[in-house]
């Protein structure tokens, strides 16, 4: 067993952990923070993402141990006081969900990607890699959100919600 520190939802957590346990069990199953949800546990799916010091990680393929005094932001730790995060006012305005399942590693996703964006990264559909000011179109948040499956097909609605809070 190992003894791991990380700050999860900007709270201390200690958690006592044999060293092949995932991220995703971890914070499931030791801290009881079950809007991580446990999709193909293979990377495929990103019903798992969650924030790693602010970069979006797929949790089920991450061993806990990897992330010792670390900052992990699950879909928990996104809401401020008492208020929803921007994207999520935004998934409920556009219809960005059906089942749900999938919403809260889309959001986590979609926080990611919108502070990559920022940054000036680039995606597979950016026509300029070099460019620093890339418009974030329909097909650079399709792109950019690849790694997250909605089985409901909820898309539209997802790419609507990320465009509207990149806009405000």
């Amino acid at each position: 067993m190992v003894d791991i520190r990380m700050r999860v939802n900007g709270v201390e957590e200690k958690v006592d952990l044999s060293p092949q346990v995932s991220l995703l069990d971890a914070l499931r199953g030791e801290l009881g923070l079950t809007g991580t949800k446990k999709g193909c546990d293979q990377g495929a799916c990103g019903a798992c993402t969650v924030l790693v010091d602010g970069e979006r990680i797929n949790s089920c393929l991450a061993l806990a141990v990897q992330y010792d005094d670390r900052d992990i932001t699950t879909v928990e730790g996104l809401a401020g006081e008492g208020e929803a995060h921007p994207l999520q006012k935004a998934f409920i305005r556009n219809d960005g969900l059906q089942c749900g399942y999938c919403t809260s590693g889309q959001l986590c996703s979609a926080v990611g990607m919108l502070a990559e964006h920022e940054a000036g990264a680039p995606s597979a559909v950016t026509e300029h890699l070099c460019a620093t000011d890339v418009e974030l179109s329909e097909d650079e948040i399709r792109e950019r959100m690849s790694g997250n499956l909605c089985r409901c097909g909820a898309y539209n609605g997802i790419v609507a919600s990320i465009k509207e809070v990149a806009a405000s």
